[in-house]
């Protein structure tokens, strides 16, 4: 995108995620940092496709992806399921659906434990927090002040996100249920205070509701690229290079006893040669959860009886590099609904779905402005299920949920087709604290090949429980009064599965994944990389080496009870703080 510019002092590896444009952004604003990104995708993250926030399903699969397939999951009845993450400038903040969480004190609190690094728990973060946000009006200009708790959100952020722009039939109904239901569906007016339990304000304004707050601003998808690297293109000490994958990351000397990495060598689409290029400072890699851990293992740095056998050089023994991959599987349920006008008309009905991209190309406004859904909950277990008599809660604690719903005014299935007429009501059922942990190795020393991704989804007692229970309290939500006149009947297969066999059957048949992929080079305690203590030092540096930094995902050492988007944002604006204080930048 631009001319390679000389005297690079820094680099940023940005490949799939939100971190690197966090990065490029705030370094440089100091004058004496110089900056080259690379992007293994291209820079069409303005394209109609990303920019509609309804759209957002078209993304998986499509050039905008790096259409990525897990191994057979022995949980899922050995099917392999894709995951879908970001191959463009701004990463998969510009594939995603779009939801803005940051997670709960817990989730933050757990972190500077396992680091023993203060600086990573909730009240040391609100600073960063505060500083993504920029709370917008939604779509529709309503007031959004009885919605959101408007006193714990930032205005003056890069990041624009509000609250859904378009009122549905549905909403009435998922705003009433829980007053019937308040027991199970306690009150939360804002499920980023730090305390998530819960559904959303049950009052008289017509607008308000379980609502979904969402990276969306006047209509329109906000991307990483967007927030972030737009702004900072104009400057002199920000260059950044596109359809350029980086192929190795090469030690150039040693310091104190360890190795110094600060050279890559990269690959431009449609050029022969493999370039090599040095950093005078750090090398910073924002590769994402399935990228990272696969550059640095075939840079040398990973299990070293492992690597060897792959006939690796080893240059740096991190035990963790690859290990602990966690993610959120979910599954859905539909019922037909007595009513013609869902956003299933979109999907079935040409001259209708011409419409909403008609209004929404004039004004940004109406049904194409949406998320994934108007309504989300996060939910815990009862704390005497019968589960803990002999299995350790995952989740960080009472403020983190064990799963989360969404509600879709649609139908929406990832293992039946959709149907070619009818009306339905979905909900998601994610779960957002799972126990299972699995893994991303090398498929062959060819930094093009797709790396082994072994998620191990439902691999334990605990997951299997959760999605059960989860799946019926959903039924149980749905037979709320206020559904009466809207529901007519849950539909197959899933209406089959009654007993505890049945269900446990159904989810392993249609269980996908939030692709919430994360934990892959896991950050910990300062000191040796032993198992399970962290790939990284606590101010995200690669243990062992000199010079090198990972800032995405990958560094979480515990999944947020989240979205993990806001999460990647938050980890990046304290690494920039890091950084910016490591070289004197003000």
């Amino acid at each position: 995108m631009s001319k390679l510019s000389t005297g690079i002092h820094l680099f940023i590896l940005f490949l799939d995620g939100a971190g690197g444009s966090v990065v490029a952004n705030r370094l440089t604003k100091c004058p004496s940092t110089r900056i080259l990104l690379i992007e293994a995708g291209s820079s069409d993250f303005d394209n109609l496709n990303t920019e509609v926030p309804s759209f957002a399903p078209r993304l998986t699969g499509s050039q905008f992806d790096w259409n990525f397939t897990t191994l057979p999951q022995p949980g899922l009845h050995g099917r392999s399921i894709d995951y879908a993450q970001g191959f463009v400038l701004g990463g998969s903040t510009a594939i995603n659906v779009m939801a803005y969480c940051r997670g709960s004190k817990d989730d933050y609190d757990r972190w500077a434990w396992v680091t023993d690094d203060e600086g990573w728990s909730w009240n040391s973060l609100q600073p960063y927090i505060h500083k993504i946000e920029n709370l917008s009006p939604p779509a529709d200009n309503h007031s959004i002040i009885d919605e959101i708790d408007v006193l714990i959100h930032g205005s003056g952020g890069p990041v624009s996100f509000s609250l859904p722009g378009q009122l549905l039939p549905t909403d009435e109904h998922a705003i009433n249920a829980p007053s019937e239901l308040s027991t199970e569906f306690p009150f939360n007016l804002d499920y980023n205070s730090g305390d998530t339990i819960g559904l959303g304000p049950v009052l008289l304004h017509k607008n308000n509701g379980w609502l979904n707050i969402v990276q969306i601003a006047k209509g329109q998808r906000v991307t990483s690229a967007a927030a972030y690297l737009i702004p900072a293109m104009s400057r002199p000490n920000l260059d950044i290079i596109v359809n350029s994958q980086v192929t190795k990351i090469l030690q150039t000397g040693t310091k104190d006893g360890q190795p110094v990495f600060s050279a890559i060598q990269f690959y431009t689409v449609g050029e022969p040669e493999i370039y090599t290029i040095n950093a005078s400072k750090e090398i910073i890699i924002s590769a994402g959860a399935i990228k990272t851990p696969q550059l640095l293992m075939l840079s040398g740095i990973g299990e070293k009886d492992y690597l060897s056998t792959l006939g690796i050089d080893v240059l740096v023994d991190v035990l963790d590099v690859g290990q602990n991959l966690q993610d959120h599987p979910l599954t859905t349920i539909s019922w037909t609904v007595n009513s013609t006008n869902t956003l299933d008309n979109i999907r079935t009905n040409k001259t209708l779905a011409a419409q909403p991209l008609q209004q929404w190309n004039a004004t940004h406004t109406g049904g194409l402005t949406l998320g994934p859904g108007n309504q989300l909950a996060w939910l815990r277990l009862p704390n005497n299920a019968t589960i803990f008599k002999n299995n350790t809660d995952p989740s960080a604690g009472n403020r983190s949920a064990h799963y989360e719903f969404i509600v879709t005014d649609s139908f929406v299935s990832f293992s039946q087709p959709f149907p070619s007429a009818g009306n339905f009501f979905t909900m998601f059922s994610n779960l957002v604290s799972p126990s299972s942990c699995g893994n991303i190795s090398l498929n062959s020393t060819d930094p093009f090949a797709h790396p082994l991704i072994q998620p191990n989804i439902l691999q334990t007692e605990f997951d299997i429980f959760t999605m059960h229970e989860a799946i019926k309290a959903a039924r149980r939500f749905m037979r709320a009064k206020s559904w009466s006149d809207w529901i007519i009947e849950e539909t197959s297969p899933s209406s089959e599965a009654q007993t505890d066999e049945e269900i446990e059957e159904y989810i392993k048949n249609t269980c996908f994944t939030v692709n919430h992929v994360t934990c892959t080079v896991p950050m910990g305690k300062n000191g040796q990389a032993r198992r399970g203590g962290g790939a990284l030092n606590p101010d995200l540096s690669v243990k062992g080496t000199v010079g090198l930094r990972v800032v995405d995902a990958s560094a979480f050492p515990f999944i947020p009870a989240a979205h993990t988007q806001v999460p990647t944002y938050i980890l990046s604006e304290r690494a920039s703080d890091i950084m910016q204080e490591v070289y004197n930048c003000e």
